[in-house]
């Protein structure tokens, strides 16, 4: 009984195998909604000024004459009277506030929140922001945002040092921000929808129609750009669009791209794409080091004679040339490229070099790109 049951699990965990290696992506293949977006899918920038309060001391100070403005009519609606020359803001910090709306959000939805100081204050650890209403870019107000501040660092110090982690002066609120209000739009009641490509390639563009056409079963989808496809909603999904891009952003695609080199003169670091071919050129690189050295000699006279002590200078020139052979390399992938250069021992930095050189020589064919 035991040895079937050990078959039947044995059994089992072969089909599962098979499942998942047949459901397993080509190589290359990405979901289309990995490099795509999608029309009406988008975020909304809110923001607002508003007051943090109940900090230690680490405010803003005297000179902030905001962060005084601010407290004197926040009191002043609250029906207290104040001396604005009084007030001392150092437990208080003027910020900034900013959301990020989809457009899904709806009124009650809650949105975390970015926090960052625009006056003097040292730290907003501790700190608690009071009720901020939160504008879109007409100038309505969307959402009111209130709480305590998460920071992710902490300042400490005395007269003579020191001692910061992290950024004290931008914390988060953690579904701080409470919709008021929604865009208004309506995802499903749209007519057609545009999709977006991460990557300008009109290669991409076609493949990426092809498939929708395909998986949809009729002419709906075209390629206006490099870049853009206008999806038609078909009868069928009109009014219930959310299932027809549940359906469609998971199929799979290859996106190409042009050869590219990317090169990082800071770090060093050099990026070839799979793409990057070069035409039969010979290659030869070498340092040529040059150092100079001064050891100047002191002359010292003999005792009770009338010389003086003088210094002679003294220089030493030494110039050293790295003899690296001629190597010749031609190939139409990338691996090619890599065991020549490998060949004749070049380093990043000199790896830059030569690229720059095979670039100007039009022995790469690839676009050279130096961030």
């Amino acid at each position: 009984m035991c040895g079937h049951s050990k078959t039947r699990r044995f059994a089992f965990l072969l089909l599962a195998l098979g499942l998942t290696m047949g459901l397993a992506m080509p190589a290359g293949a990405v979901r289309l909604k990995d490099i795509a977006s999608f029309g009406g899918v988008r975020s909304n920038d809110l923001v607002g000024y508003g007051l943090v309060v109940g900090l230690p001391g680490t405010g803003d100070k005297s000179s902030s004459q905001f962060t005084i403005q601010s407290m004197a009519n926040m009191l002043e609606n609250m029906g207290v009277k104040v001396d604005r020359a009084a007030l001392k803001p150092k437990n208080v910090a003027a910020v900034m506030v900013t959301v990020k709306m989809p457009a899904s959000a709806r009124p009650g939805s809650r949105l975390d929140a970015t926090v960052s100081s625009v006056g003097d204050a040292s730290s907003l650890l501790g700190g608690v922001l009071l009720m901020t209403p939160l504008k879109g870019i007409d100038g309505s107000i969307y959402a009111l945002c209130q709480g305590s501040l998460a920071v992710g660092g902490f300042s400490a110090g005395g007269d003579a040092a020191t001692a910061t982690k992290n950024i004290t002066t931008v914390g988060r609120i953690p579904g701080g921000a409470v919709v008021e209000r929604s865009v208004p739009f309506s995802f499903n009641e749209q007519k057609d929808i545009t999709i977006q490509l991460g990557v300008e390639d009109f290669s991409t563009a076609k493949q990426v129609a092809d498939s929708l056409n395909k998986a949809i079963g009729g002419q709906y989808a075209h390629a206006q750009d490099a870049s853009s496809i206008r999806l038609g909603i078909p009868p069928q999904y009109q009014g219930n669009i959310v299932a027809l891009m549940a359906s469609l952003e998971n199929l799979e695609v290859q996106p190409d791209s042009r050869a590219k080199v990317v090169v990082d003169e800071k770090t060093g670091t050099v990026v070839l794409g799979s793409n990057v071919t070069l035409s039969r050129v010979a290659v030869s690189h070498g340092n040529l080091n040059v150092v100079v050295s001064e050891q100047p000699q002191v002359s010292q006279p003999g005792a009770f004679s009338p010389g003086q002590t003088a210094i002679t200078p003294s220089t030493e020139i030494g110039v050293r040339e790295e003899q690296r052979r001629l190597v010749l390399m031609a190939g139409a992938s990338i691996q090619e490229l890599v065991d020549g250069l490998n060949a004749i021992g070049a380093t990043p930095r000199d790896l830059i070099s030569i690229l720059r050189t095979m670039k100007s020589a039009g022995a790469l064919h690839a676009d050279l790109e130096v961030l």
